[in-house]
């Protein structure tokens, strides 16, 4: 364990200014209290997450007071002093006094606050940022994360999650912060609701199509995207909502799943037994803070959940179904690659882009349609540049109402993308790790033994760390003639986690087995990182 000068751990306690927090590191033995400030919290997928416990490396109020003194020093030095900056949260542990903390720091640096009223989806906060041409945008979340962890996310050009080399010049800023009780605050007085209803006006734009004659079946697991979510669909039109009612209240201990997010196993069973129960037409699933959006189909053997490619495709195909002149849809290099063929077919562009959406945002003019395989799709960049899990609903929606119109379904709509593009199967297999030496370790392993054959068919190897400007990332591609494999840390869980996608040229029994033989093969390739 590093050493730590114990006059930088008393000056931290000294400077704290919750007494709870205070004391929970006073009590703490030498050995944990070294671990405590090992290192500090950094900027991850546009911000900072951690568990809620005292020290530097914690969710806490001295934590978030100099984070955003940092951001307020930041902002100033770009000339951008006094201008707006939106503050919202989530309801997980501690969420109102560090979304209080972060308001009225700004608010002590001469900054005009937009405290959001209550506990609101992330996308209100991108929203609202672009809406009043904020300078930034803060949101205490830790979206589907564990219940023990919270963060804080932020928002900069536009309604954009931050990228390099603003969050490395943001951290700067922070260790070069006072201690948390010098740092001036001023009180804010919550907003009002006209966010919030500006946001639900616009969503209600969404649908393409008139048809509105489908039974919805909602959960919010437990975060605070229920309210607005069936605001939405109900100003959309969508009012037969049936909703997963043990699961709708917001309740940051999350009793009823291990882990809130939709794609984990298990976590969506409550949502597809209602919607069996009221045969519903369609089951949406939000993770916790709303950003994110899981789509559940009836299929011949039961209720199932779309992956989050296949959701992609579908929602991607709608949008352009329904749009016209020089559009651009994007996604990432992990995700599927049908929806550049999908593009292709209706004569607009498509990039691809590393994983996140603080680069699919960014992926070019006339964006109209951007998405990533874990279940996050942007759905209406043009006023919420991130994913977002309420306005994705919508569209849903209105895409199975339409096919329900027709006497089709979302399965056969999929299953007539394949036939135009060729059968496109996707998977992950992700390893959980203790701490991130773990997933540094397993990452050394790879790049010291590149495979040369999976499955069959000879691999081409790309290291992205290899690479130069923003492609350049942890991540290494693993590339047959059909088959793709990414491997990469996760962004924000110790995980490692590998993308397969099996891709084939036609949608014929045989090409649907030869790519699940891939995928197989790719498994077990994966299992032996």
């Amino acid at each position: 364990m590093t050493q730590v000068d114990p006059g930088i751990i008393a000056a931290w306690i000294d400077a704290d200014p919750d007494p709870a927090t205070r004391d929970e590191l006073r009590a703490l033995d030498p050995e944990l209290l070294a671990e405590r400030f090992a290192a500090p919290l950094t900027f991850g997928t546009a911000g900072i997450r951690g568990p809620v416990r005292a020290g530097p490396n914690g969710m806490n109020i001295a934590v978030v007071t100099r984070t955003t003194a940092g951001i307020a020093a930041w902002l100033q030095g770009r000339c951008l002093g006094g201008s707006t900056v939106v503050v919202g949260r989530d309801t997980r542990r501690g969420s109102e006094s560090f979304a209080r903390a972060a308001a009225e720091v700004m608010a002590g640096a001469c900054f005009r606050v937009v405290l959001l009223p209550r506990p609101l989806p992330t996308p209100l906060v991108a929203y609202a940022t672009r809406k009043l041409g904020a300078a930034a945008g803060i949101q205490i979340t830790a979206s589907h994360n564990p219940p023990e962890d919270n963060g804080y996310k932020l928002y900069l050009d536009g309604g954009a999650q931050l990228v390099a080399p603003a969050d490395r010049e943001i951290e700067k800023l922070i260790a070069a912060a006072p201690g948390a009780t010098s740092v001036p605050r001023q009180p804010v007085e919550a907003s009002g609701d006209e966010i919030v209803t500006s946001y639900l006006h616009r969503v209600a734009t969404l649908p393409r199509t008139p048809q509105r004659n489908i039974r919805v079946a909602l959960t919010a697991m437990h975060g605070v995207g229920g309210e607005t979510a069936v605001a939405a669909l109900r100003g959309a039109g969508f009012t037969d909502i049936h909703l997963v009612r043990e699961q709708f209240e917001p309740d940051p201990a999350f009793p009823t799943v291990r882990f809130p997010n939709p794609e984990e196993p298990g976590a969506s069973d409550l949502l597809l037994s209602l919607a069996a129960e009221v045969e519903a037409d369609i089951a949406v699933a939000l993770d916790p803070d709303a950003d994110r959006c899981a789509i559940g189909v009836p299929a011949p053997g039961g209720w199932r959940m779309l992956s989050g490619d296949e959701t992609g495709v579908l929602l991607g195909d709608h949008v352009l179904r329904h749009t016209t002149g020089d559009r651009l849809v994007a996604t990432t290099i992990v995700s599927s690659s049908m929806l550049g063929k999908i593009a292709a077919a209706y004569g607009a562009r498509y990039a691809e882009t590393l994983t996140g959406f603080k680069w699919l945002v960014r992926a070019g003019s006339g964006l109209v349609y951007a998405y990533e395989e874990a279940i996050g799709i942007c759905a209406d960049p043009h006023t919420v540049l991130d994913k977002d899990g309420i306005s994705a609903a919508v569209v849903a929606c209105d895409l199975a109402a339409s096919l329900k119109s027709a006497n089709s379904t979302l399965l056969d709509a999929l299953s007539t993308l394949m036939d135009e593009h060729g059968v496109h199967i996707t998977a992950q297999v992700s390893r959980r790790f203790a701490s991130l030496h773990g997933i540094a370790d397993a990452m050394a392993r790879l790049r010291g033994a590149m495979p040369a054959e999976i499955g069959g068919e000879q691999i081409e190897v790309t290291d992205m760390l290899t690479l130069r400007g923003q492609r350049r990332t942890d991540a290494v591609v693993l590339r047959g003639r059909h088959l793709r494999i990414v491997v990469r840390p996760s962004g924000t869980e110790p995980k490692l986690k590998c993308y397969l996608e099996a891709a084939m040229d036609d949608n014929s029994p045989g090409s649907r087995a030869a790519a699940s033989k891939l995928i197989d093969a790719g498994r077990t390739f994966a299992a032996s990182l």
